[in-house]
């Protein structure tokens, strides 16, 4: 299973940027898939997760400003579209996807992609 993510960058602040995560190498579609991101320094948190049945949580701290989508046509691309960004969300961001619904529950992602860098200045 191979996770790729892209579409990061510098950008200013105020400014937007969208993210895509292509998955491969699984039949199906997880159950859950998701972004997280890690600031230099910091614990790695989650930004945004999406079930297979389409039920997105999104973090407090980027509620409003993020949405987190998969394609319709090809189920394995995952998307965050990051609008009014901040310099507080420079950091790496990543993709994961799980294909245990018990797994997702617990926050508990086995594919990893190996993560693209946002700066926001």
């Amino acid at each position: 299973v191979q996770l790729v993510e892209s579409g990061g960058g510098s950008v200013q602040a105020g400014g937007s940027l969208r993210l895509s995560c292509v998955g491969s190498g699984y039949s199906g579609t997880p159950y859950c898939a998701g972004w997280f991101r890690q600031a230099p320094g910091k614990e790695r948190e989650g930004v945004a997760v999406i079930t297979s049945d389409g039920r997105a949580t999104i973090a407090n701290s980027v509620k409003g400003r993020f949405t987190i989508s998969r394609d319709n046509a090809a189920k394995n691309i995952l998307y965050l579209q990051m609008n009014s960004l901040k310099p507080e969300d420079t950091a790496i961001y990543y993709c994961a996807a799980e294909p245990s619904a018990s797994k997702c529950a617990n926050n508990d992602y086995t594919y990893w992609g190996q993560g693209t860098q946002v700066t926001v200045s």
